[in-house]
C-alpha cells in the first residue's frame, strides 16, 4: 500500500514535467473523475507547488517507513519470547541530540524553497494585465483596469441549464454535460504567457477566487483589496469555483479563464469593446414602457433571479421579496439609490448589493419590470435610463 501510494503521488508529476518539456498540457485544466492527485500544473508558481507537494510526500513517507520500520523490527527482534530484556538505560545524549537535530533540518530543508514558493505567490509587480474580480452572491464580476483591454467589463454567470441540476428531491431533468457546474456564460479571457494580475474583492460576503491549474486561490472580502496573479504557459481553458462558502448557492458561481494566443486575445479585445459599444444605449433616449418592460424582464432573470425568485417572492429570512415591496411600489428614486448603491437594512443576512456596473438602461428597465410585475401597481411606474444617468452623479 506504501509503494502504491507512492507511485500514485510521483507517476503524475513525472507525466506533467514529460508534457511540460513538449511544450504541451498535461492535464484538462479541470477537474477530473476519480483525480488522486493535484491538477497538472500550467504555470511556473503551480509546477514548483506540485514539485513541493510531491517532495514532501516522498520525504514524509521515508520518515514513515524508517521510523515504522525501526519500530517494528524492534518488537519483533527483541520480544520476551525470545529471552530479550528490557535496557535498564533512562537517557542517551547521542539519541537526544539526533532526534533534535535531524528533525530540525528536515524542516529547514522543507521551508526554504516552499517559502520561495510563497514569496513568488505575493509578487504581483509589473503586471502586463490587471483585472479586477468582484465576488457578489452568485456570480462573478470582471472589469479590466489595465492593460490591453483595459475598459471591458462584464458578468460571469453559471452556464448550466437548471434541467441539468434539479433541486431537493427533484431529479434532473437533463443529462448532465462534460463541464456541469463549471461552465460560464463569459470567461476570462487573457493572453499566454503574460503576467495577469487579478484584484479582489467582494460586494456582499467573503468568497474566493481559486484555479487549481494556476496553484491561485485568494479570498475575495467585502472592504477590502486583495490581489494575486498566474502567467499561463499553455493555451487551453482552466476552470474553478469560489472556494469560500458564501450561501445556498455557493456551488454555482464557478470561474473559468480562457488563455488563448497573443493574436486571439487582440481579436478577442476588440470584438468585446464593439460589443460593448453597441450595447451603450444613448441615456437620453425615451423609452416605452412596454419596451422597458421586456428588456427589463431579461436583466432581472440574468441577475436578480437567483435571490428574488421567477415570482417575486424571494426567500423568507434570507432575501427581500419584491412582489408588495413598499421600496418597488415607492417612489422610485429610492429603488435607483437602492440599485446604484445597495442596501443593508439588517433583515437579511445578506444585504442588496450595488449594482452599478449595469447600464443607465438596464437599471431602467428592470426596475421598471419590478414596478408593472405580479401584483406590484406603483404610482411612479415608468423610469427612463435618463433618471439613472442623473442618480449617479
Amino acid at each position: 500500500m506504501l509503494g502504491l501510494s507512492l507511485t500514485v503521488a510521483g507517476v503524475p508529476a513525472w507525466a506533467a514535467d514529460t508534457a511540460a518539456a513538449a511544450g504541451k498540457y498535461a492535464g484538462t485544466g479541470g477537474p477530473v473523475p476519480f483525480e488522486m492527485n493535484l491538477q497538472p500544473p500550467a504555470t511556473q508558481i503551480a509546477h514548483e507547488v506540485y514539485d513541493l507537494h510531491t517532495w514532501m510526500m516522498i520525504i514524509c513517507m521515508v520518515i514513515f517507513v524508517a521510523v515504522f520500520g525501526v519500530m517494528f523490527y524492534s518488537i519483533f527482534k527483541h520480544r520476551k519470547s525470545l529471552g530479550h530484556k528490557p535496557a535498564s538505560f533512562h537517557e542517551s545524549t547521542t539519541v537526544e541530540i539526533a532526534w533534535t537535530v535531524v528533525p530540525f533540518l528536515i524542516v529547514i530543508g522543507m521551508a526554504l524553497p516552499a517559502t520561495r514558493t510563497v514569496v513568488g505567490m505575493k509578487d504581483t509587480s509589473n503586471a502586463d494585465i490587471t483585472i479586477k474580480a468582484t465576488g457578489m452572491q452568485w456570480k462573478w464580476g470582471y472589469d479590466y483596469l489595465k492593460g490591453e483591454g483595459e475598459g471591458i467589463a462584464f458578468l460571469s454567470n453559471l452556464s448550466t441549464p437548471r434541467s441539468q441540476v434539479g433541486g431537493p428531491g427533484v431529479a434532473p431533468s437533463e443529462k448532465r454535460g462534460d463541464n456541469y457546474l463549471i461552465e460560464v456564460d463569459n470567461e476570462v479571457v487573457v493572453p499566454v504567457n503574460k503576467k495577469i494580475r487579478i484584484v479582489l474583492t467582494a460586494n456582499d460576503v467573503i468568497h474566493a477566487w481559486s484555479i487549481p491549474a494556476f496553484a491561485v486561490k485568494q479570498d475575495a472580502i467585502p472592504g477590502f483589496v486583495r490581489d494575486t496573479w498566474f502567467k499561463a504557459d499553455h493555451i487551453g481553458t482552466y476552470r474553478g469555483n469560489c472556494a469560500e462558502l458564501c450561501g445556498k448557492e455557493h456551488a454555482f458561481m464557478p470561474i473559468v479563464v480562457k488563455v488563448v494566443s497573443a493574436e486571439d486575445y487582440k481579436v478577442w479585445v476588440a470584438g468585446e469593446k464593439k460589443k460593448m459599444a453597441a450595447l451603450a444605449d444613448d441615456p437620453s433616449k425615451t423609452w416605452t414602457i412596454d419596451e422597458l418592460k421586456t428588456k427589463g424582464e431579461k436583466v432581472y432573470t440574468t441577475n436578480c433571479i437567483v435571490c428574488h425568485q421567477a415570482n417575486g417572492k424571494g426567500l423568507p429570512g434570507a432575501f427581500a421579496a419584491l412582489d408588495g415591496s413598499k421600496v418597488v411600489n415607492g417612489p422610485k428614486a429610492e429603488q435607483i439609490k437602492v440599485l446604484l448603491h445597495g442596501q443593508k437594512t439588517g433583515a437579511f443576512p445578506s444585504e442588496m448589493p450595488a449594482w452599478k456596473q449595469l447600464s443607465d438602461t438596464d437599471i431602467a428597465a428592470v426596475i421598471t419590470y419590478t414596478r408593472n410585475n405580479w401584483s406590484n401597481k406603483a404610482e411612479e411606474n415608468i423610469v427612463q435610463p435618463a433618471e439613472v444617468l442623473a442618480a449617479r452623479k
